[in-house]
């Protein structure tokens, strides 16, 4: 049974983890006008690539995840 809390704890930590690491980047809350001159304010961050989504900046957060489902895969056969 421990092994199970345990491998959950560490899963949600990790997607926690994750989420933080995808949501502080950068400030949403400020609208600026994009490209054209007929375009909508939008909340989306400027110049903001996919590289917030590597794994060299996110393995502690992977990391987590797979140790805990790890653990509730083998919480669940034991």
């Amino acid at each position: 049974m421990l092994t199970i809390v345990l491998g959950s704890i560490l899963f949600v930590a990790g997607l926690l983890y994750l989420f933080r690491g995808a949501l502080d980047r950068r400030r949403l809350s400020e609208p600026h006008r994009s490209g054209g001159a007929d375009a909508k304010p939008t909340l989306e961050p400027r110049r903001q690539g996919i590289g917030f989504l590597s794994l060299s900046r996110n393995w502690p957060g992977v990391a987590m995840m797979a140790v805990g489902a790890i653990l509730l895969i083998s919480g669940a056969y034991a």
